[in-house]
C-alpha cells in the first residue's frame, strides 16, 4: 500500500523466528526457503543471508535456500495439497465460516 510503512521480509522472518521456542530457532535459521515469483530478483538470496545474519545472534548459522524452481513452488505445493485424499476434509463451507468465523480454519486445517 502506497505510503504505508512495514518491515522488510528479512525483519519479518527474523521476528517470526524470535517468537518461536529457543529450542527450534537454530533449525529455523538454518532452513529459510524462498518461494514464489517475487523471490526471483537477482541477488535476493544473498541479500536475505546478509540481512538476517546482521539481525540474528552471532552464534546462529543462517542458511537461505533458493531452489531454481521457486517461481512455481507455491503453485506446486497447492497442487500437491489439493491432490491429497485428506484435503476434502479441510474444505470450509460458507455456512461453517459464517457460524464459526476465521477460527474454523484452525479447527479444520491444523
Amino acid at each position: 500500500f502506497l505510503g504505508m510503512e512495514s518491515c522488510g521480509i528479512h525483519e519479518t522472518a527474523y521476528n517470526s523466528i524470535m517468537k518461536c521456542d529457543t529450542d527450534i530457532r537454530q533449525d529455523l535459521y538454518d532452513n529459510n526457503v524462498l518461494s514464489g515469483g517475487t523471490t526471483m530478483y537477482p541477488g535476493i538470496a544473498d541479500r536475505m543471508q546478509k540481512e538476517i545474519t546482521a539481525l540474528a545472534p552471532t552464534t546462529m548459522k543462517i542458511k537461505i535456500i533458493a531452489p531454481p524452481e521457486r517461481k512455481y513452488s507455491v503453485w506446486i505445493g497447492g497442487s500437491i495439497l489439493a491432490s491429497l485424499s485428506t484435503f476434502q476434509q479441510m474444505w470450509i463451507s460458507k455456512q461453517e465460516y459464517d457460524e464459526a468465523g476465521p477460527s474454523i480454519v484452525h479447527r479444520k486445517c491444523f
